[in-house]
């Protein structure tokens, strides 16, 4: 069964992502192997500046390269990455899944990742060209992946 990580900055606050998340994981639990891991997210001071702004960045960039594991697909999302629809997302779950028994799914911090985390990945992806909460990402990301499995299974999902 194919293993599913997903490294995140920051820990999910609201009651409504926590449920979510929830209950996409226990959807998912049918189709993959999903290790969650919650990295601690750093402090953004309101009256920063670049500097302390690149430190932090730095600083979770680092703790998320120190969780990789070496024999997972990496896929980073970011916002220069390359967009999908639904059923091609699927259909690159399926062709990674050929090569690895592990996809690691990177979710940075609200500063973003560092050029270092990007090196690091197979491939960068985007879900959209606007700014979401990372959190609300986690949760798409999530819903995806079952839609992904769901498509790949031939099983119908709402469309």
């Amino acid at each position: 069964m194919l293993t599913i990580n997903i490294v995140c900055v920051g820990k999910l606050k609201e009651k409504f992502f926590k449920d979510a998340v929830q209950e996409y994981s226990k959807r998912l639990s049918k189709y993959c192997k999903l290790n969650i891991l919650e990295l601690p997210d750093e402090k953004i001071p309101n009256n920063g500046n670049e500097t302390i702004f690149k430190d932090i960045k730095i600083k979770e960039c680092k703790n998320i390269i120190s969780h990789l594991k070496k024999d997972s697909y990496i896929i980073c999302l970011d916002l220069k990455g390359k967009e999908f629809s639904s059923e091609q997302f699927s259909a690159k779950i399926d062709s990674i899944s050929m090569q690895s028994s592990s996809i690691t799914f990177i979710i940075g911090g609200s500063l973003g990742l560092t050029d270092e985390v990007l090196s690091f990945s197979n491939e960068q992806i985007c879900f959209s060209k606007m700014t979401f909460p990372h959190q609300l990402i986690r949760v798409f990301l999530l819903e995806q992946l079952f839609r992904a499995f769901k498509i790949s299974h031939g099983e119908t999902y709402h469309r």
